[in-house]
């Protein structure tokens, strides 16, 4: 076993993990998993730039990770920046800052790499599996962009787009500086053809209607998950391999769309830093669903920060 801790840092959140690896064996142990929303990609679809308030969220949760790291006695860390830093002009700025408190160099992967780590930390446990068929089509609905990936044993074809639910939610709901609440039917319009054009450009080169198992990922899908299963609070093992409906998927899109903020606020399942940008995330779910005629997601909490992870455990 190999002892490792591997970050995830995205457009929204940043997340822990903190594991014990065999590469041999496939078997992952978990000793501390964690979120924390720090909204990294504030403004930058508008300004191109990470904002210092944003920067200041992200290395406060950074210095609370290096205390975690420490403690567990991790011998490999491996820091990953997706799509708000790669997009930045002053990623820079950030990128001395997670040096000087974890001391390693976050890798600001492509779209690409994002997307075959997403696979692997997805689809690693699936096999053996008889009731899920392959090819898989796994797609992680991120803050600042969605990878698209299809393959069964190994990737076969990826593609990372920019629509995720903080751009999304950015671009088109807010008015006057703040989120509409709830969207106007013209801003809804307006999100669906963002994001059906980006469908357009994952299918030049992914081929998603090939897929015979819809996996969905991050915090758009797993908390849709949590609504329709009416959880009393956001359950990781209840929500792990659950399978939703389309035809529940669009009932949850819907009044997700249509409710306000104290609406979507007061569902116990729901992270306080997704109240916002929720509606857009389970709408980039829903029309990727009507693109492919799927008729269920299976939801995985396991994802890129477990194919972080992998990868980290298997460098030599």
């Amino acid at each position: 076993m190999t002892r490792v801790a591997a970050i995830d840092c995205g457009t929204n959140s940043i997340r822990l993990l903190v594991a014990d690896a065999d590469p041999a064996t496939g078997e992952l142990v978990d000793l501390d998993r964690r979120m924390t929303i720090v909204r990294l990609g504030q403004g930058v679809d508008r300004t191109g730039r990470l904002a210092p308030e944003a920067l200041e969220r992200t290395f406060a949760a950074c210095r609370e990770y290096a205390a975690i790291i420490e403690r567990h006695g991790a011998e490999r860390v491996r820091f990953v920046a997706t799509s708000a830093s790669r997009d930045a002009e002053n990623r820079d700025d950030f990128v001395r800052g997670v040096v000087d408190i974890l001391g390693v160099e976050p890798e600001v992967i492509t779209g690409d790499e994002e997307a075959e780590l997403s696979f692997t930390g997805a689809t690693k446990e699936l096999t053996g599996r008889t009731d899920l068929h392959r090819p898989y089509l796994v797609v992680d609905i991120g803050g600042g962009s969605t990878e698209f990936v299809v393959g069964e044993d190994h990737v076969h074809a990826a593609r990372s787009v920019d629509v995720g639910c903080v751009r999304m939610t950015e671009r088109h709901l807010v008015s006057g500086g703040t989120v509409s609440d709830p969207p106007t039917e013209r801003q809804i319009a307006a999100m669906r053809a963002d994001i059906e054009a980006a469908l357009d450009l994952a299918e030049e080169k992914v081929p998603l209607r090939e897929a015979r198992t819809l996996v969905g990922l991050a915090g758009s899908v797993t908390t849709v998950s949590a609504i329709a299963q009416d959880l009393p609070e956001y359950d990781s093992a209840a929500i792990h391999h659950s399978r939703i409906s389309y035809d529940r998927v669009r009932e949850i899109t819907d009044w997700l769309l249509h409710s306000t903020h104290a609406e979507r606020a007061a569902v116990p399942s729901m992270h306080p830093g997704r109240v916002d940008v929720i509606a857009a995330g389970a709408l980039v779910l829903l029309s990727i669903m009507e693109r492919i005629g799927a008729e269920e997601v299976v939801v995985s909490e396991h994802d890129i920060l477990d194919g972080i992870a992998w990868s980290c455990a298997s460098t030599e």
